[in-house]
């Protein structure tokens, strides 16, 4: 997956005045990344994310992801690319309480046509994918956080999508936990998908291969390795 954004901004309204979020922005990214964005809270990381993801649209600009062009989309094209191309691990798990590890990653198939038993398969597939076995049938109030999250990693794996976005995803856990969750991200990357993650914690930063540094909704600085 090759993702070209080109002048991008996006620009809130608060009033009368005018938030750049993003502020003409113009990146590469290529198949087979591991890509951070990092800076601190505010800096236009999260937005960046959205308008990759196609949860939200340039004020101005173009983003292009293998030559579809995401302003060109309507709703359910949008839809459509999000759900084909595209697995999102938040900050915060989003699991629900009452469900089991494999029916919360079940849960995005739930509107497709595929028979039950190869959604199970699918599920168990990504719950091998980050080790979760032995919690196949626990509730998310029986799990660690970084148990938790690895259940949010395999629900955006069960589509086994090109682009991996991942916002914040170590924040709310221990750093030895933080890291592990890290170590999946980086195992994912080298079986073949692009992973585009923001963080404000330069030490996930630095086990990147291409570190692009926002502030004030500007990349002032990149590396790619």
């Amino acid at each position: 997956m090759y993702i070209k954004i080109k002048n991008v901004t996006r620009i809130y309204r608060k009033g009368t005045t005018a938030i750049r979020a993003v502020d003409n922005i113009n990146l590469d990214i290529e198949q087979g990344d591991l890509a951070v964005l990092w800076g601190v809270s505010g800096s236009g990381k999260t937005t960046l994310l959205n308008l990759i993801g196609g949860l939200d649209s340039p004020t101005s600009g173009e983003i292009t992801v293998d030559e579809l062009n995401l302003s060109s989309l309507d709703s359910d094209s949008l839809a459509l690319y999000r759900r084909n191309k595209i697995g999102f691990i938040l900050q915060f798990f989003h699991t629900i309480p009452t469900l089991t590890v494999l029916e919360n990653i079940i849960l995005p198939l739930a509107t497709t046509n595929l028979p039950s038993y190869k959604k199970r398969e699918k599920a168990i597939y990504a719950i091998n994918q980050v080790g979760l076995e032995k919690r196949i049938n626990h509730l998310p109030s029986e799990l660690s956080g970084g148990e938790e999250q690895r259940v949010a990693i395999a629900r955006a794996l069960i589509n086994n999508p090109q682009l991996i976005i991942a916002d914040e995803p170590t924040s709310d856990l221990d750093t030895k936990t933080g890291q592990k969750i890290i170590d999946i991200l980086e195992q994912l990357n080298k079986q073949g998908h692009t992973v585009i993650l923001a963080t404000h914690d330069h030490r996930i930063a630095e086990r990147t291969n291409y570190q692009l540094t926002v502030e004030d909704g500007k990349i002032i600085d990149e590396i790619r390795k």
